[in-house]
């Protein structure tokens, strides 16, 4: 598939409103390698391969190992996750997969809950908001993918 348009130079100011929603998103506290695993599930859901890309390679950079990034498509069935992990990642797909108010059950908000106070769980939220938003574009517009280089990439 060839890509569609270059949607940062069609929309500099479009992108420029996502980076500052990223940059927040950053500025969270919410651990680095937390984030791209949650990133990485928003973005198997949406089949977006262009932010795939992006988070495995970030993801790996930060210390990610090459076996719970394999296992994440399965995470509930996998031993490898943190309780935080999974209540994160349980939060991610409910939002991710979001048609209806009951598509957000009681349980999973309260399991997110136990591992997130109320400034977390709002990061949290604003993180996945951000990603689902990067895959829409990078969907919509084909972006080119395999191009990326992580900024944690150890240089060389």
């Amino acid at each position: 598939m060839s890509q569609r348009l270059d949607y940062k130079a069609a929309s500099a100011d479009a992108f420029k409103a996502m980076l500052q929603l990223e940059q927040q998103v950053h500025r969270s506290g919410l651990e680095p390698l937390l984030l791209e695993l949650v990133k990485s599930r928003a973005s198997q859901l949406n089949g977006c391969a262009w932010c795939l890309d992006m988070h495995s390679k970030d993801a790996r950079a930060l210390g990610e190992t090459e076996q719970r990034l394999h296992l994440l498509v399965a995470w509930r069935d996998a031993p490898c996750y943190s309780e935080r992990e999974r209540a994160a990642l349980a939060w991610t797909e409910a939002l991710t997969r979001l048609a209806s108010a009951a598509d957000v059950p009681d349980e999973v908000y309260a399991q997110a809950r136990q591992h997130f106070d109320e400034k977390q769980l709002v990061d949290l939220t604003l993180a996945i908001i951000a990603i689902n938003g990067w895959n829409r574009l990078n969907v919509a517009f084909r972006t080119r993918v395999g191009d990326y280089v992580s900024p944690h990439a150890p240089a060389g």
